[in-house]
């Protein structure tokens, strides 16, 4: 099994534009498998897109995650900035799929306030699928009519791996019938033990197997006390599982917590401070000494 850890940037812990660059050489320099970019439209952020472009330019290993909104985009035009952006990266390119913030602001700015998203989504990524295929597609999607679309480039990845996230009931049985992996957050191992299993019956029941080896987890963690009102959230979303497991302090309970993941046979992760760095570049050589030495 091989174990590969990512770092995520983005939200509330972005830094500066023109740190951005500074960060990428980290990461790359440190041997970091991947940088992450989350997708939102009203939170501050780094685009994925234009900054992950950025990235595969400065970079020459560095693999590029992204957290994509897919409801509400244009499928052939997201079809193709990512067909492009695999290949100019040399097929580094790693998404996960996502529906965006349930917050009406995030959710009036995609377009959707209303509506099934995880329908759109489902249907969305079919067609793109097709289209990364070297099919020509003639058909309304999403509310997107497509006349003889196709692609002038294909991914260097065939195919060009798609993973899901979530935990409810109906997130694990789209992450079972149309994933390639999974990659949540914010839940105790049992539980996701569990929910894995969800996702392997659901898997099975469509004629599926989703490898062994894409399967991984969002991870918040801490090297300083945190204070109560970034722990707050957490504790809201924990259903029972206690918060101190779900976001470690330390270097050693974050080692712990990846080798107990690792353990239950978890081993792609997505790491992020819990609260913004005051400097980048040490957080990641705190970073790289605690986990790095943990990849195989």
């Amino acid at each position: 099994m091989k174990v590969r850890i990512g770092v995520a940037v983005g939200g509330a812990l972005a830094p500066p534009v023109d740190e951005l660059g500074e960060l990428i050489d980290g990461l790359e320099r440190l041997r970091f498998d991947s940088i992450w970019l989350p997708e939102t439209l009203v939170a501050g952020t780094f685009d994925p897109m234009v900054g992950l472009g950025y990235a595969a330019a400065r970079a020459s290993r560095l693999k590029l995650g992204m957290h994509l909104i897919v409801p509400g985009k244009n499928p052939l035009g997201l079809a193709r900035a990512m067909a492009e952006l695999d290949q100019l990266s040399g097929g580094r390119l790693l998404t996960t799929a996502v529906l965006g913030l349930d917050l009406p602001a995030e959710r009036a700015a995609q377009g959707r306030p209303t509506g099934d998203r995880g329908r759109e989504l489902e249907a969305v990524l079919a067609v793109m699928r097709r289209l990364w295929a070297g099919e020509t597609v003639t058909e309304e999607v999403a509310g997107t009519s497509l006349l003889e679309a196709s692609l002038p480039v294909l991914p260097r990845q065939q195919p060009l791996e798609i993973w899901l996230g979530g935990g409810s009931e109906a997130a694990l049985r789209r992450v079972g019938r149309i994933g390639d992996g999974w990659l949540p957050g914010v839940v105790g191992l049992e539980q996701a033990v569990a929910q894995r299993a969800v996702i392997d019956d659901e898997a099975a029941a469509h004629g599926r197997e989703i490898s062994r080896e894409h399967f991984g987890m969002n991870i918040a963690y801490s090297f300083d006390p945190i204070p109560p009102e970034v722990l707050a959230p957490v504790a809201a979303r924990a259903k029972g599982v206690d918060p101190a497991w779900l976001v470690p302090v330390g270097r050693a309970a974050l080692r712990d917590r990846i080798a107990a993941w690792v353990e239950a046979g978890f081993t792609k992760f997505v790491v992020r401070p819990a609260v913004a760095p005051t400097d980048w570049r040490a957080e990641l050589e705190r970073l790289a000494d605690a986990v790095v030495d943990l990849q195989t």
